[in-house]
């Protein structure tokens, strides 16, 4: 039988971001940044006239953040331990949403702080993407991580018995973001590694079937 799957996200799961970006913002690029939640249309604004920045000027911010600046972010404390403990039981990859040319960065970037993990880029909702790895690997079962709560939503609804962990380790906007398990989307909200490895590793450790959300 193969092995169980883990597939996680990266930004604010294993490496802190938007505290990176806000400071790289501030610091260098003329740019406040205040965000609530994840909403980026209305956090951004230009230093000299406080107006927002137009959505084309936003993602422009974020490819260059990730072209120049991905050394600057350092790991969601307890997360490489943690990941590189699932590693021992189950088979790790990380589904991030960026363009799919970033992908080799990414994987170099986990690699440096000691995360060895194939890397899968996905735009959009990850449902769809997360059924194409499962496929792939025909896991005996399969737990998803992410920050985002419209993700959990996607896999939910694409990949039911996938068992869902909501998890944001960056303070931030921990206490901001929608959360999945109040929706209904995921089987458990907990935004500590410390707290999350026991939990996933006794998810692994149960029979493999569509599990309650409660």
């Amino acid at each position: 039988m193969n092995r169980p799957l883990i597939i996680s996200d990266c930004d604010e799961v294993l490496l802190h971001m938007v505290v990176h970006f806000k400071e790289w913002l501030e610091t260098s690029q003329g740019v406040n940044f205040h965000l609530e939640g994840h909403n980026f249309a209305e956090a951004l604004r230009w230093q000299t006239s406080g107006e927002l920045l137009q959505p084309a000027d936003i993602w422009k911010m974020l490819g260059r953040f990730f072209d120049t600046e991905m050394d600057s972010q350092q790991p969601i404390k307890g997360a490489v331990e943690a990941i590189n403990t699932l590693a021992e039981v189950a088979d790790v990859v990380i589904l991030t949403n960026l363009v799919d040319e970033r992908r080799n960065q990414r994987a170099a970037q986990l690699a440096a702080i000691g995360i060895h993990a194939e890397v899968y880029t996905n735009q959009g909702p990850k449902g769809p993407a997360l059924q194409k790895i499962i496929a792939e690997h025909a896991p005996s079962k399969a737990l998803f991580i992410d920050d985002l709560a419209q993700h959990h939503a996607s896999v939910a609804e694409t990949a039911p018995q996938v068992t869902r962990l909501h998890l944001c380790g960056e303070p931030m906007i921990a206490h901001a973001i929608d959360c999945a398990h109040k929706a209904g989307h995921a089987h458990s909200r907990i935004d500590r590694w410390d707290e999350a490895l026991p939990w996933i590793l006794q998810r692994l450790e149960e029979p493999a079937h569509v599990e309650e959300i409660g």
